[in-house]
């Protein structure tokens, strides 16, 4: 019927705590890490426009659910292909969602490598960086500078390596400079086989690498992705992770919450941390609790403070 009023979507029923991992048409970056199939690539202005838009219009919603769902806490990770906190709508967002009260903990994935100066417009109670040190692509002394900027400004952040053979002296190095309560994790690298020897001297580093070693048995298993935990891409869509293609619905219509609930993972293993630090089986909430967003453990977080 012509001129007839557009409904309005019907305000989802949602868990207590929600969290968001929202990853937006952004693919670009400023580093040429060999490892990385999005290195030094850059986005055409019409393509940044787009993520713009659509990281605003994400934001929107998530701010919304103050009035719409006013028993739900929400909590974001931001996983870019590119970087995204060269990008000055990201910095927005983040100190924006910093400040609403119903969201728990924001963070993004970075590499550290824009200015931090922005980080005074957010709350550092609620703020948070899941920083990755490429060696090869900074100098030690600026990350590490960097780093420590972080910890002057109260903000919480983890520092993470890719376990290339060639970075160990330097995450040895790295690790030996940062505060001893900044966690240091090791990602395994991708199709890389450690001997025990070689896993040794990552654990060394990091207390928790042995999770990161070998993908983990995941078919049927229960895993709160689905659930409590959803993957959002730049148009709404909704998909449990990450990894699992099936659609849920869309966020900006409401339809993903009649899917929302427990069920177990589809796929034979998980080998990525966003994804299988969600496993109910691996108690990794326990590991990370009160960090599981940024990647920081619950014995390092409770000792740089209660957030």
């Amino acid at each position: 019927m012509p001129g007839a009023p557009v409904p309005a979507a019907p305000t989802p029923q949602l868990p207590p705590h929600l969290t968001l991992l929202y990853r937006g048409p952004l693919a670009s970056c400023d580093y040429d890490c060999p490892y990385c199939p999005f290195a030094k690539r850059r986005d055409e202005p019409r393509t940044l426009r787009a993520d713009r838009a659509a990281l605003e219009r994400f934001a929107d919603w998530v701010a919304g659910r103050a009035d719409e769902n006013p028993g739900t806490r929400v909590s974001v990770l931001f996983t870019p292909w590119g970087e995204g906190l060269v990008r000055s709508w990201y910095r927005t967002a983040i100190a924006r969602l910093s400040h609403l009260p119903h969201v728990e903990r924001v963070a993004i994935q970075t590499n550290l490598s824009g200015r931090l100066g922005w980080l005074a417009d957010c709350d550092p109670a609620s703020t948070a960086l899941w920083t990755t040190y490429h060696p090869g692509q900074v100098s030690h002394e600026r990350f590490l500078a960097k780093a420590r900027e972080l910890v002057s400004a109260g903000v919480r952040f983890s520092v993470g390596v890719v376990g290339e053979p060639d970075h160990l002296e330097a995450a040895r190095r790295m690790r030996a400079d940062l505060p001893s309560d900044v966690y240091l994790w090791v990602n395994a690298a991708e199709g890389r086989v450690y001997t025990d020897g070689e896993a040794a001297r990552w654990q060394a580093l990091d207390p928790h690498f042995h999770y990161s070693r070998h993908p983990h048995p995941s078919l049927g298993r229960a895993c709160r992705t689905g659930d409590t935990v959803l993957s959002v891409d730049g148009d709404g869509g909704v998909r449990r992770c990450h990894f699992v293609d099936e659609p849920m619905g869309n966020l900006y219509d409401g339809s993903f919450a009649a899917r929302l609930g427990p069920s177990g993972c589809p796929l034979t293993s998980c080998d990525c941390h966003i994804g299988y630090v969600h496993l109910e089986s691996l108690d990794l909430y326990d590991v990370f609790r009160g960090g599981v967003v940024e990647r920081v453990p619950a014995a390092l977080g409770a000792a740089r403070g209660p957030h």
